[in-house]
């Protein structure tokens, strides 16, 4: 049997399972829009967005803005895989707000999920920055605070006078929503979901999924199958609401009602809710996709790829020696000078090693600081202002900035360890070249990684890929520094080892008091 030439079969692997993705609209095929241009646009949203420094919208929120206020009128759940920093979520959250803003009632009638902390935070921003000019609210459900905090944020409770006794399922009827748009990312989202008295979603019309890829990877306590449950009309019998609500851990069809499947305003259908899902690199797989139960989809993308980097990044890969490796960092960082720069590891432990590393070199007229999991969400929100506003150039951080973040002016990107997937290079990548802004992205390989590294680089139809050379001097100026931080850095993973093997033996007495207390 004669086999099929290489690349044809390649050529059948990138072909979409699914028909409604063979035919994207190509957003690469739009033009910018100046904001005076936009049609249908309400005045208020153009001063909103003139106040946010925009004097045009980008192709892909003009590509959006055609399919819902435009011709399209949000007919059809939209599937949007663009790069990042092109500008998707301004894209979705101008429509959302110009739509919601034509109807005056004060209920939560758009949810946008993601993935992290942080980047729901960053999200609420944009909207916060459009909503009060139409009358709308903005609310947050993230975990950074305590539930209670955020129920006095979100819910309007009734007032109640004193010496009066009320039926409990009375009072929940007088619970309203204080927010008209609600950022969450899943856990907190299912927190309110299952706890919170007058927390409904009875009145959604608009759901966006922003970093689709990585909330169908992870369950994330089955927020999707629930929220769509929770906003799907009782009518609607080809879907057992309330078996699979109970089996999810919702209780009695009484409990499932107060959570508001009766969709609908006074006695008037609601409309059907709406999908938006976004990710710069959005999957194909068919198993994953039809979780989101979508409506006629269209996808927007940009060229047949789906791996796209920022038009305006370059790429370069820069060679050392793998045990001087961090002499290359610092020389690397010292010649970009004061630049704003993200230097990405493959784990938050290397995180911390490196970080703790470049404290111990001295005065490096460098202003770094470390970002990931290990930290408390307060110590990341204060770092991540502070590179924001200058006061620190280099970001040190795990994958936790790979996600949506947008920090206006990084100028660079080094990946001190070679990422092992495209997803992931495109993620990091992305944090610079972002808006129409130049940025670079550099990888620090020994020549063990460089087929590999060529391989990744070619799934995004990237073939050459410079070296940039670090003098050879720089590095032997800066190896008597290195010899003294190696030799601070062993004593304190020491000590660190020791704390860390103390508070567990403490731990474990503790715990064996309790047992024969018990």
């Amino acid at each position: 049997m004669e086999k099929k030439p290489k690349e044809e079969n390649n050529k059948k692997k990138n072909v979409p399972a699914l028909p409604w993705m063979r035919n994207p609209i190509d957003i690469t095929d739009i033009d910018q829009c100046p904001i005076s241009c936009v049609p249908f646009l309400d005045p208020r949203l153009g001063g909103a967005l003139q106040n946010m420094r925009f004097t045009s919208l980008f192709p892909v929120q003009v590509a959006v803005w055609q399919e819902t206020i435009g011709p399209g009128s949000f007919g059809r759940d939209l599937c949007i895989n663009s790069p990042t920093g092109s500008g998707k979520t301004l894209a979705y959250a101008l429509p959302i707000v110009q739509a919601l803003s034509t109807r005056a009632v004060k209920c939560l009638r758009a949810l946008v999920v993601l993935p992290t902390r942080d980047l729901a935070l960053q999200v609420k921003e944009v909207f916060e920055a459009l909503a009060p000019a139409v009358g709308l609210s903005v609310g947050l459900a993230v975990g950074q605070s305590s539930i209670a905090d955020e129920i006095s944020l979100l819910i309007n409770k009734p007032k109640l006078e004193a010496g009066i006794c009320y039926d409990p399922q009375d009072l929940s009827q007088d619970f309203g929503s204080s927010v008209d748009i609600l950022v969450a990312t899943p856990g907190r989202l299912m927190d309110h979901i299952s706890n919170t008295n007058g927390f409904t979603l009875e009145h959604l019309c608009y759901l966006v999924v922003d970093e689709t890829d990585r909330l169908l990877r992870e369950a994330y306590q089955s927020w999707l199958p629930t929220v769509l449950q929770l906003t799907r009309p009782c009518s609607d019998t080809n879907f057992p609401l309330c078996e699979n609500l109970t089996s999810l851990g919702f209780g009695s069809l009484k409990t499932i009602r107060r959570f508001g499947v009766e969709r609908g305003f006074n006695g008037k259908s609601c409309p059907r809710l709406v999908k938006l899902v976004l990710s710069a690199t959005l999957t194909q797989d068919p198993s994953k996709l039809a979780q989101l139960d979508l409506h006629h989809p269209l996808l927007l993308t940009t060229g047949q790829n789906r791996y796209q980097l920022p038009e305006l990044l370059r790429s370069f890969k820069v060679m050392c020696e793998s045990k001087l490796k961090p002499l290359y960092l610092v020389s690397l960082l010292q010649g970009l000078r004061e630049e704003k720069s993200i230097v990405f590891t493959s784990s938050v432990e290397s995180t911390h090693r490196l970080c703790t590393l470049l404290k111990f070199f001295g005065d490096l007229q460098i202003v770094f600081k470390e970002y990931s999991r290990l930290q408390h969400q307060s110590e990341r929100s204060k770092t991540l202002t502070a590179f924001r506003t200058g006061k620190v150039q280099v970001l040190v951080s795990s994958d936790a900035m790979t996600r949506g973040m947008d920090v206006e002016g990084v100028r660079n990107v080094i990946n001190y360890d070679m990422p092992t997937y495209i997803k992931t290079y495109i993620h990091r990548a992305g944090r610079t070249a972002r808006a129409g802004q130049t940025g670079q992205c550099f990888t620090l390989l020994h020549k063990d990684e460089v087929k590999r590294f060529k391989k990744i680089l070619q799934k995004a139809d990237q073939d050459s890929c410079p070296v940039h050379s670090i003098p050879s001097e720089s590095i032997e100026a800066l190896r008597p520094m290195y010899t003294s931080a190696l030799e601070k850095l062993r004593r304190r993973v020491e000590a660190e080892t020791h704390g860390k093997r103390k508070r567990k033996n403490k731990l474990s007495t503790v715990s064996g008091h309790n047992r024969k207390a018990d």
